[in-house]
């Protein structure tokens, strides 16, 4: 790493510590350049604004998110609407234990999907590609039916937007959000699989109940 890379790393760094400690609104770029020990002109040679310094804050987190979704998606040992499952689940709970320990951070996530909207989309549709992937997937061992795999992805997405997005389920329990989505996956995979392998595959309740 060079040494700009490396100073652009310890401003973000210093900003995603104060920035859970104190609050987006409540940090200013003179504070964290005091931080690094630099002036606060310097630091606009690293980034522009403050708004800067959130949109790379988010990227660093969804670049492992994303990381993360990728990786499930090509487990070889998992059947691909348990990939999917696995994949929209992770991503919830990741997001909520993070907000759970810095709940500051909501302020960086509000503030972006009011100023940057554009790389917000840019997120959801990254986030797409690993989904289409999966369902293409299925498709072709003739666990999904055939149809568009494109729309479908951007159906699922929609239809799990709450648990993607924190500030639709900030005020909530974990259980209770698990306790939705289980719903709401278990109606999206019935409505997915070929008609030949539907009754094969058992409801999270059903399966619950089978265990009692």
């Amino acid at each position: 790493m060079d040494e700009k890379s490396a100073t652009r790393d310890r401003i973000l760094e210093a900003a995603i510590n104060r920035i859970k400690h104190y609050g987006y609104g409540k940090t200013t770029m003179a504070e964290i350049a005091a931080d690094c020990d630099m002036s606060p002109g310097n630091i606009y040679r690293f980034f522009e604004a403050k708004i800067d310094i959130a949109e790379a804050m988010a990227r660093k987190h969804y670049a492992e998110e994303h990381g993360g979704l990728a990786a499930t998606a090509r487990r070889k040992d998992l059947r691909p609407d348990a990939k999917l499952r696995e994949m929209l689940a992770r991503r919830m709970r990741d997001n909520f234990q993070m907000f759970s320990e810095s709940a500051k951070i909501l302020e960086v996530a509000e503030v972006l999907s009011r100023e940057r909207p554009l790389f917000m989309n840019e997120l959801i549709a990254l986030e797409r590609v690993s989904i289409i992937a999966v369902i293409e997937e299925g498709m072709e061992a003739g666990i999904f039916a055939k149809s568009d795999a494109d729309f479908i992805a951007e159906m699922m997405q929609a239809a799990t937007l709450k648990f993607g997005i924190p500030q639709l389920f900030s005020k909530l329990t974990l259980p209770k959000l698990e306790r939705e989505f289980d719903g709401v996956m278990n109606l999206l995979l019935n409505g997915l699989y070929a008609r030949a392998t539907e009754a094969a595959q058992p409801t999270t309740r059903a399966k619950h109940d089978a265990k009692a």
